[in-house]
């Protein structure tokens, strides 16, 4: 894999971040419901400042909304390469840019223990939402380091 860049994605980029939303395994089977329909607009991209792991292709891409975490996904083929651990460094790093002092996580349950290791701590439980949202969530925080 060639060096990665993060960059701030642009509105003609939601149809590819959409189709990596929907390519992602951890999104099969019993959580699927949640992306019935789903798909990231230009207006989103435009209007909430999201950033894109670039290098062989799209690796993967955030989303941080005022202070919360509103996406995180890394590409089926790039997980195990750092990607992830990448995006949460330039998003904590956003979140300073822009003053926050934490950030929070309504977390997928399979991404629990990335979050984790990443530095987040657990702060509650979100309740399922039938019927898109069968399933309860994490929620967690990351402390948004100062200097």
């Amino acid at each position: 894999m060639g060096p990665i860049e993060i960059v701030r994605a642009t509105p003609d980029q939601a149809g590819a971040l959409t189709a990596l939303v929907h390519a992602s395994a951890a999104y099969q089977g019993a959580y699927a419901s949640i992306l019935d329909g789903y798909a990231i607009t230009p207006d989103y991209v435009a209007a909430n400042p999201a950033f894109a792991a670039t290098g062989d292709g799209l690796l993967g891409f955030y989303a941080l909304v005022e202070a919360e975490l509103d996406l995180l996904f890394v590409a089926d083929a790039a997980q195990g390469l750092g990607v992830g651990a990448r995006l949460i460094a330039h998003m904590l790093a956003e979140a300073r840019r822009r003053g926050l002092a934490s950030v929070r996580v309504v977390s997928h349950p399979p991404a629990l223990a990335f979050y984790l290791r990443m530095g987040a701590r657990r702060t509650g439980t979100v309740p399922a939402r039938p019927p898109k949202v069968r399933w309860d969530r994490p929620e967690l925080r990351f402390d948004v380091p100062t200097g």
